[in-house]
């Protein structure tokens, strides 16, 4: 549905919003914790209630004249959240009662110039409804008494009031969208990626590790093709995660990894190649991911010299000889140096994945690979292939039917995937290569 209406969930850290989107969503999308300044950016959802569809702005706790560095950056997404809605929901804490901080932010929702619906959360018991009448003390208008906890009270009224001019649902064709994940550990620069990518700052970037927490999705449109770009939690060394909300962000970007459809692989020209860097690689072959492999900061290196991108070149094919196969690109987030190279070689990586090899022409490769090396027999016994066929894509996936499961061996099974590799490209994503027995074992 284009142009969807948007609306803004506002209010003080630790009054429910995240709670409140979840129970919109159906589904525990947002982080939910009791530390105050948990979600700390606009995390942008789709809903749809009632046949009607708009899109709902978890933002971070309004505190006005925090001079914390977070929470005035929790400030400013909130204002950027609310000049893009085009209704805001402003949440109150009815358990608490009315907080002076409640009057500040109704000031600047009133200066807006936004339509405002007041909600009073946190009111679990009907016996506790009485409590609203305190809150048109905040001039904004008919408080809704609601529950985003158990989903009781004026939720459906609520939504009601603010859904009444919006349009009903038509149908209409889905569009598919490459949808990017932009991966790494903390502070190597994701976020700036994003806004640099989108244009605006949409995602706080700071020099404060694990700034984000949510996984960020933001539609974006480059050469007349629409992305989907999703800004991830840095992931950190599982010894030095903290359990609770630190965990849930990483476990966030690794599920980002796995619904995505291209990862794109951050790494810190400064720092080189890391152990972590090699960790998250794993996670995405794990997935079967198609990758891109983004070395960023790269107008910090002071000789940027076609010699120094050799010799970084070839630090990455001796610490990850893994992915001899994924495309490297040296980007800049600050000076936007080839960050359009991104958009490219994600569309093409994706396209590798989604490729399909006719069985005829996969058959003579595969053939012609084993008679220029046959396998090494073992006690014996000399691997003997059937045929081999691709049974899907995203990533490639072939079986190979054989005579013996034990004969086909791992540094084989890799000639053969080079061999591929050779004749079909495959350029950015994993293949899976597995075997089947047939007949009898010879």
């Amino acid at each position: 549905m284009a142009n969807r209406p948007i609306v803004a969930i506002v209010g003080r850290p630790n009054v429910g919003k995240s709670t409140f989107v979840n129970r919109l969503l159906g589904a525990r999308h947002s982080i939910v914790d009791d530390q105050a300044g948990v979600t700390r950016d606009r995390i942008y959802f789709d809903v749809e209630w009632m046949n009607k569809e708009f899109t709902v702005i978890d933002t971070g706790g309004i505190i006005p004249g925090d001079e914390d560095e977070i929470m005035v950056n929790i400030f400013t997404q909130a204002k950027v959240a609310c000049e893009e809605a085009d209704k805001i929901i402003f949440l109150v804490d009815g358990k608490e009662g009315i907080n002076p901080i409640d009057y500040d932010i109704a000031n600047v929702l009133r200066k807006s110039g936004k339509e405002v619906f007041l909600a009073v959360n946190k009111l679990d018991e009907p016996n506790k409804f009485i409590n609203t009448t305190d809150f048109y003390a905040l001039a904004i208008g008919e408080p809704f008494a609601v529950s985003a906890l158990h989903g009781s009270g004026g939720i459906g009224d609520l939504l009601e009031a603010v859904t009444k001019d919006f349009e009903y649902l038509e149908e209409e064709t889905p569009s598919e969208n490459i949808r990017i994940a932009i991966v790494g550990k903390p502070n190597v620069g994701k976020s700036s990626i994003v806004n640099a990518l989108l244009n605006k700052q949409r995602v706080i970037v700071s020099d404060v590790s694990g700034t984000t927490r949510d996984a960020i999705d933001s539609k974006v449109k480059y050469e007349g093709e629409e992305f989907i770009l999703v800004d991830t939690a840095g992931i950190r060394k599982k010894s030095k995660v903290d359990w609770g909300i630190e965990k849930f962000a990483v476990d966030r970007s690794i599920r980002a990894i796995r619904n995505c459809d291209v990862a794109i692989l951050v790494v810190d020209a400064k720092e080189g190649i890391t152990d972590q860097d090699k960790k998250i690689a794993g996670t995405i072959i794990d997935a079967g991911k198609a990758m891109v492999l983004a070395i960023n900061k790269w107008d910090l290196i002071e000789d940027k010299q076609s010699s120094t991108i050799n010799k970084f070149e070839k630090e990455i094919e001796k610490e990850m000889p893994f992915l001899s196969y994924v495309p490297k690109v040296f980007i800049s987030a600050k000076t936007k140096q080839r960050l359009v190279n991104l958009y490219k070689l994600s569309k093409e990586v994706y396209s590798e994945s989604s490729k399909r090899v006719s069985t005829s022409i996969l058959n003579k490769v595969i053939m012609d690979a084993i008679s220029m090396n046959p396998p090494s027999s073992i006690r014996g016994k000399r691997l003997k292939l059937f045929y081999t066929t691709q049974v899907k894509t995203n990533p490639p996936t072939f079986i190979l039917f054989i005579n013996n499961e034990d004969l086909l061996k791992d540094n084989y099974t890799k000639y053969l995937e080079n061999k591929l590799r050779e004749a079909f490209g495959f350029k950015g994503t994993p293949i899976r290569i597995s075997a089947r027995e047939k007949g009898e074992k010879k």
